[in-house]
């Protein structure tokens, strides 16, 4: 038989225990995604070729390293006359993924000339899948999947774009 003693101790620590467990299973914090939502950042015109039409959305611009790694991830959805025009430095061939992208895209690549160089149409969410330019580009335009094709773009169209 254990001592008087003994057996209190066990008694409280056990007890104490116990508490501390329930007392951190009411205070588990869960973390929530938020949303990113689209804040315009600027006005882009495309400008087809072949009969002039011409094609005006609301930008975000992706100019900052963060920007540029972050991209459309974490949205739920993109409205038709938006899109992210990416901005670099330097003019080569680009690389894309649509890791943490919800929505699927269309990549536009455009070279420093702002004639467009190449595409990428359908890009799949969350697919980390290479997504090259295939020619030396110093923008990209991400836009919701299927207006390259709706819209009737095609190599050699070129944009304008200006800043808010």
């Amino acid at each position: 038989m254990l001592p008087k003693r003994f057996s209190l101790l066990i008694f409280i620590t056990s007890t104490g225990l116990l508490l501390n467990l329930s007392a951190c299973k009411e205070n588990k914090k869960t973390i929530k995604q938020t949303e990113v939502t689209f804040k315009k950042e600027g006005e882009l015109s495309i400008f087809k070729s072949i009969d002039s039409t011409k094609i005006t959305l609301d930008i975000e611009i992706a100019d900052t390293d963060f920007d540029v790694q972050t991209g459309l991830m974490y949205r739920n959805s993109m409205d038709t006359k938006q899109g992210m025009l990416f901005v670099f430095e330097d003019v080569k061939k680009r690389f894309f993924y649509m890791k943490n992208t919800k929505i699927p895209l269309d990549l536009i690549y455009i070279n420093e000339n702002k004639s467009i160089v190449s595409f990428q149409k359908n890009a799949k969410p969350f697919d980390e899948s290479s997504l090259p330019s295939n020619f030396p580009a110093k923008y990209v335009l991400e836009i919701n999947a299927g207006l390259i094709d709706t819209w009737g773009l095609s190599v050699g169209d070129s944009i304008n774009y200006t800043e808010d």
